[in-house]
């Protein structure tokens, strides 16, 4: 068996197309762990994270004859980025949906800025048709950081409205960022496509 810690990512990649398990271990003994600790810090969900990365490398190893990677490391945060957005979706109807958003939203900013561009559009337009107080009473909580008792005090209803509107608000955005998704995807092959 060859010292594979010495290979480049290209050599690697070039001997798991022909079939090399110890080349492929050597790439997974490689990233396994940076790229589950990134799944971790997106997804806050220790199993999940494990069971992504897992997809992950099941999947390469599988099409390693049918795929052209020409930066292997870039292709695999690539990948690991899309099963994140798979199990977002999944989960939207967890009740930290919005935060998970959020911290995917930051982390498509940093390294994928079309990707977010086309997610903050897709926000936009479901916030702008909200009714006028709808909007108000979720800028205030999102943006403002307003707890529910201090937007009622300031709006003049009750914390239970204010819940309300919060919630419906909510259940509106999951509903356009779920028709939105495969339209993300979409870009996202596009930004994989031009980093390979």
């Amino acid at each position: 068996m060859s010292d594979y810690s010495t290979y480049t990512d290209d050599q690697l990649w070039s001997q798991i197309t022909l079939d090399d398990q110890d080349a492929f271990t050597a790439v997974y003994n490689r990233y396994w762990k940076v790229l589950y600790v990134r799944a971790r810090n997106m997804l806050s969900d220790s199993d999940l994270a494990q069971d992504i990365v897992q997809e992950v490398f099941i999947s390469l190893w599988h099409r390693r004859q049918e795929v052209e990677i020409l930066h292997l490391k870039a292709y695999l945060f690539q990948a690991v980025r899309f099963q994140e957005l798979k199990a977002l979706r999944n989960l939207k109807s967890d009740t930290n949906f919005y935060e998970r958003l959020a911290h995917i939203s930051k982390d498509l900013l940093q390294h994928e800025p079309l990707a977010f561009k086309e997610l903050d559009n897709v926000l936009q337009r479901v916030l702008a048709t909200f009714p006028e107080d709808q909007r108000a009473i979720f800028s205030m909580s999102r943006d403002e950081g307003l707890t529910y008792r201090e937007i009622a005090d300031r709006m003049e209803i009750s914390v239970k409205t204010v819940e309300k509107k919060i919630s419906q608000a909510l259940r509106a955005i999951r509903k356009g960022m779920d028709s939105a998704f495969p339209l993300l995807l979409s870009v996202m092959a596009v930004l994989e496509q031009s980093n390979n």
